[in-house]
């Protein structure tokens, strides 16, 4: 299923190998919500973190069915107090099209982006 929705509807995803996907989600930790009654999975992300002084937060898709019932915000709260305890010093995310979900768990804009570099692709 998370490959389906990443590779086939998430701008950032698109045509991503299932190959690709499952590296990445082995090299990650994992977040799911899941509908209580059903099972059926409903919203992921994926966090990338060293556990002590980093965590990149991404693929955060939630079902298109299931958008504007507030699950990416509170997928975003629960990946963040998931995260608390390592103390890390930054989380960081990218998105195109989100800023509201993720200003409302305390995401801000980069104060000074002409500190950051980045190698590769960059859509």
């Amino acid at each position: 299923m998370v490959h389906r929705w990443l590779s086939g509807d998430a701008y950032w995803a698109l045509g991503r190998s299932r190959e690709k996907q499952d590296r990445a989600i082995a090299g990650s930790l994992n977040f799911g919500v899941y509908d209580r009654d059903s099972g059926a999975q409903l919203a992921y992300a994926r966090v990338v973190t060293d556990r002590t002084t980093f965590a990149w937060l991404c693929d955060v898709y939630v079902a298109p069915a299931e958008r504007g019932k507030g699950l990416g915000t509170a997928l975003a709260v629960a990946v963040r107090d998931h995260l608390a305890p390592y103390g890390l010093r930054r989380i960081m995310l990218a998105t195109a099209d989100a800023h509201e979900v993720y200003a409302k768990v305390g995401f801000e804009p980069l104060g000074n982006p002409g500190r950051w570099m980045v190698l590769g692709e960059q859509r």
